[in-house]
């Protein structure tokens, strides 16, 4: 895994460097607050996939202006908009190993400061005076908001099914991700042909990117992670190691899991009893097996282009959103 973060790293370099520069430039909108809050955040460690995604897809298909340092912020900027109105919602305390932002500045400061990322993300969509790039990103925006209420209806429902789960998940992390590289194609100017390729590797990527994350929460530890692990079951939230689990489980588990679910107030080893049960049923594999077909399908979609260091990058990518430690 170290290898191929570091390999990865050193293709990317450059790149990650002009996307800090351009979140730090465009996160000026001349009140100091924002700029504290949102900073907080955004420059405590973010992986940078996302515009990374954005940039690379661009370059992929021919790109040069130096306008899409600028226009990679706004995925940054959409993904940071929802963590920060996640936290305040599931009421976290922890994130990237920090403080949340609303235990610093409250809640009200921390939703207004989302907003406005999500407004900046807007006017910079509009500055390209491309109607489809603006309805992309519209249409991310509006996604990800349904997602998020989707969730917050489904809390603690027991009978949420895998189907539910795959439409959250697409609607709240998917679309960012599949629209990185959809706009990135749109703004090169590329073909449709090649922007629905392009597009569709985002899906899958998007996919790995989720099922990674809920694994990390019963595979990783608070350190590594940079939040508390058994997180998402404490906040009600069933992923898809725990909807495996509990469709495999036999009578008696199932209702000891149903009781930890609803209970929320688990202890250490009833935890560590659950991630033994995840095991024994097959639900960690099955987690993996799924992100391993999405791998394997948006890996076969970027050989389809010509070898460059471009589609290397974005091989490695690939491996790398499953097999991240945190």
């Amino acid at each position: 895994m170290n290898d191929l973060k570091q390999k990865l790293i050193s293709l990317v370099e450059n790149d990650l460097q002009d996307i800090e520069a351009a979140l730090d430039q465009n996160l000026n909108p001349h009140v100091e607050m924002v700029r504290e809050t949102a900073g907080h955040l955004i420059f405590s460690g973010g992986k940078r996939i996302r515009p990374l995604l954005n940039m690379l897809c661009a370059r992929l298909c021919g790109y040069t202006d130096e306008f899409i340092k600028k226009f990679s912020t706004i995925i940054e900027f959409l993904h940071t908009a929802t963590l920060l109105h996640d936290d305040v919602v599931d009421d976290a305390a922890i994130r990237r190993g920090k403080p949340v932002a609303h235990t610093i500045w409250g809640a009200p400061v921390t939703v207004l400061v989302g907003d406005f990322l999500l407004a900046r993300a807007l006017h910079i969509a509009a500055e390209t005076e491309n109607p489809k790039i603006i309805k992309v990103i519209a249409e991310i925006t509006e996604s990800m908001c349904q997602g998020e209420i989707i969730q917050l209806i489904k809390k603690g429902d027991i009978r949420l099914t895998e189907a539910e789960y795959m439409d959250v998940i697409q609607r709240k992390t998917g679309f960012l991700i599949q629209g990185a590289c959809q706009t990135g194609a749109i703004l090169a100017g590329a073909p449709i042909d090649i922007e629905k390729k392009l597009s569709e590797y985002g899906y899958h990527i998007g996919i790995v990117f989720q099922i990674a994350d809920d694994l990390l929460d019963y595979t990783s530890d608070t350190k590594e992670l940079g939040k508390t692990i058994g997180t998402d079951l404490k906040e009600g939230k069933l992923t898809l190691p725990i909807i495996h689990t509990l469709e495999k489980a036999d009578a008696k588990d199932r209702v000891w899991m149903e009781k930890i679910i609803t209970g929320k107030n688990f202890t250490d080893n009833e935890f560590k009893k659950l991630i033994q049960l995840m095991h024994d049923t097959g639900g960690i594999r099955y987690c993996r097996k799924i992100a391993e077909n999405h791998v394997r399908d948006a890996k076969k979609i970027i050989a389809s282009f010509p070898q460059s260091k471009t589609t290397e990058t974005l091989l490695l990518i690939a491996d790398y959103t499953l097999n991240r430690n945190a």
